[in-house]
């Protein structure tokens, strides 16, 4: 099967006066497995669903393979797509509703049984093929629904939250084995979540998107380790932030006024946003917690707190500290014999400088 790319050129979408999609511009990779990621209304589904031929634009260009398919209906488009219900024909067994698509297209038995049965065994349900979708398990109509859709060989996969209507166990497990088919086919797949851990487990690149705007693409690592703004640090992880006012500024570092903290020092590599006033964040896993007056390590930068609250989660210790005007989460790893510090202890946060991201306030 040929790899192709997927390209967005200036895609704009409304409704009446409601623009769902702004200015849209995304290459997807040929084979790549891509993800749009973004909360409830942020135009992800609106994408895909443009993409798949359901929507039209009212602008801008859409590509497959480098040809336009703006104007394409969707049934010519060759693209399959897995909705989040699946929807199967619950009159149908599992081998029925698989053929369903090969059916249509009036092909050959001889080549629908041959089909069929490489499909349901490329899912791991060749044992399943009499039964119908209220017999199975949310796993496997999730799989007949795959099956249905790569058995028609489709250039491009579209996956509109799969995962979203099983129990936390078995997403995991799901999103390793759609990671597993997708490389196996080699298909370029785009998968739309509102989850950020499916996201970052399974995508070579996202997009993160909000209120019909792509505010970054880039590799998991990339948009976790480096977001751009301040929705991006939040969406993708979570993000503490110090809020304050520049007050001094050279070549490598800068003085950030934060309220009820003073001046905190910062170093910068002279790619700092514009404006007066400025955001430190940094993750709540880089955070260091020593006992207040204690001798932390001298490269990090020391802030004076109290313990807030707390929550044991097994394997880390999630802390919330005040610290001036502002509540620091910070997550500590959980070791036997490690001191938990309890509500209302004063204690000084150690922050590494290398980990702190400068963002528009």
């Amino acid at each position: 099967m040929k790899k192709v790319s997927v390209e967005c050129r200036n895609l704009r979408l409304s409704y009446g006066r409601n623009e769902v999609l702004k200015d849209i511009s995304l290459l997807i990779e040929p084979g790549e497995f891509f993800a749009l990621l973004g909360p409830s209304g942020s135009g992800k589904s609106t994408l895909l669903r443009l993409i798949a031929g359901f929507n039209m634009h009212d602008s801008g260009e859409l590509l497959v393979d480098g040809k336009d398919i703006g104007r394409v209906p969707p049934h010519k488009r060759n693209i399959g797509m897995v909705f989040q219900s699946y929807a199967l024909w619950p009159h149908m067994s599992v081998w029925d509703n698989v053929a369903f698509g090969l059916v249509e297209r009036k092909m050959k038995s001889a080549e629908i049984r041959e089909k069929v049965e490489a499909a349901l065994d490329l899912v791991s349900l060749s044992q399943y093929a009499k039964r119908r979708p209220n017999e199975l398990s949310g796993g496997q109509q999730q799989r007949v629904a795959l099956a249905r859709t790569i058995i028609i060989e489709p250039q491009v996969l579209l996956l509109d939250e799969p995962l979203s209507n099983l129990d936390k166990k078995l997403r995991v497990q799901m999103r390793q084995d759609l990671l597993a088919l997708q490389r196996r086919l080699g298909i370029t797949t785009i998968f739309v979540t509102h989850d950020q851990e499916e996201a970052m487990t399974t995508a070579d690149r996202m997009a993160v998107m909000d209120q019909g705007v792509v505010q970054q693409v880039g590799s998991p690592t990339n948009l976790y380790d480096y977001p751009r703004n301040r929705f991006v640090a939040n969406f993708v992880g979570t993000m503490n932030v110090l809020d304050g006012q520049i007050r001094e500024r050279s070549s490598t570092h800068l003085s950030l006024d934060v309220p009820g903290l003073g001046d905190i020092r910062l170093p910068h590599n002279g790619n700092v946003p514009e404006g007066a006033r400025l955001a430190a964040s940094f993750r709540p896993h880089t955070v260091q917690i020593e006992k207040a007056g204690g001798r932390g390590d001298a490269c990090l930068i020391w802030l004076p707190g109290i313990i807030d609250h707390r929550e044991f989660l097994g394997e880390f210790t999630r802390y919330r500290v005040r610290v001036g005007d502002h509540l620091v989460t910070a997550d500590q790893a959980h070791l036997t014999g490690l001191e938990i510090y309890p509500a209302g202890a004063e204690v000084s946060i150690g922050l590494e400088p290398t980990q702190i991201r400068l963002l528009a306030a």
